[in-house]
């Protein structure tokens, strides 16, 4: 039997055909390398445009420090989402988220942005709180969302109190002078503002502010809380104090649209005293 015809046996022997094989293989191994580099060109791209989580804090930082335009508190909350998706177990991310969205709940004329700020907040402060436990950041801003939400929630009970002063207590316990005694003074606020069923205690909230004050006498908020401790117990005189000393300070740097907030909150309660 004949293997091969000598029709087939011209046909393999051809040089033609043996070049457009070896040209075809030629461009089909070019192909394949091109496909190769830009798949690792690609990858490479990606690699390198992962912005590192110090660029983005301090990008968020900086657009935070103009927080009297909320646009660039929400901008701030956008870079460190962000960054967060690349780095989800960074604790300074973490607390910062906490931070902002506190600040854009309570300042938002929008209900359900603050509704949706203060409950990204919590989660945010709770993952701090899982990260670093002995730190005081995560467990501060945690419990400022706690308080956020419970102001604006018709049914805030004894279990967000709780929340509240478990977590002010325990940065006490890390730091009593956090941010100028300002766990003394969101203690001194749940104890002013809280029904008396619920444990609200004016001697208590005064006691709680007196502390902080003393830890942190430039703080211009915790001197406006306490001369307003004062004033719903009737004691004007002391009151007047705290405003007295609250407009005679300075801004700290870095905080001035909370001592802008603190003047303008003791002009009115000085009003009211009158």
């Amino acid at each position: 039997m004949r293997i091969l015809d000598n029709h087939m046996v011209s046909k393999v022997k051809s040089p033609k055909s043996w070049g457009n094989w070896l040209l075809f293989l030629c461009l089909l191994g070019l192909v394949l390398v091109a496909i190769s580099c830009r798949k690792a060109s690609t990858a490479t791209s990606d690699r390198v445009a992962v912005r590192p989580s110090s660029e983005a804090i301090a990008e968020a930082d900086r657009l935070y420090s103009g927080r009297e335009d909320l646009v660039k508190v929400r901008q701030a909350i956008v870079a460190l989402r962000q960054a967060q998706a690349d780095d989800s177990t960074n604790y300074d991310l973490a607390w910062r988220l906490a931070k902002y969205n506190y600040y854009l709940g309570a300042h938002s004329p929008n209900s359900t942005e603050q509704d949706k700020a203060f409950h990204e907040g919590i989660d945010a402060g709770k993952l701090a709180v899982k990260f670093q436990d002995a730190k005081p950041e995560g467990h501060f801003w945690l419990g400022a969302n706690y308080g956020g939400s419970a102001q604006i929630s018709t049914l805030a009970g004894l279990s967000e109190i709780e929340d509240i002063k478990r977590e002010m207590e325990t940065v006490l316990k890390i730091d009593e002078g956090f941010q100028s005694g300002s766990a003394y003074m969101v203690l001194g606020q749940v104890y002013l503002q809280s029904p008396r069923i619920l444990g609200g205690d004016t001697q208590k909230a005064i006691e709680y502010l007196e502390k902080g004050v003393k830890l942190g006498p430039t703080n211009a908020l915790l001197r406006l809380r306490l001369a307003e401790a004062y004033a719903q117990d009737h004691r004007n005189s002391d009151a007047q104090k705290q405003i007295d000393a609250l407009l005679a300070m300075k801004a700290t740097p870095d905080y001035e649209p909370e001592y802008k907030e603190a003047v303008a909150e003791a002009r009115k309660l000085q009003e009211k005293l009158k």
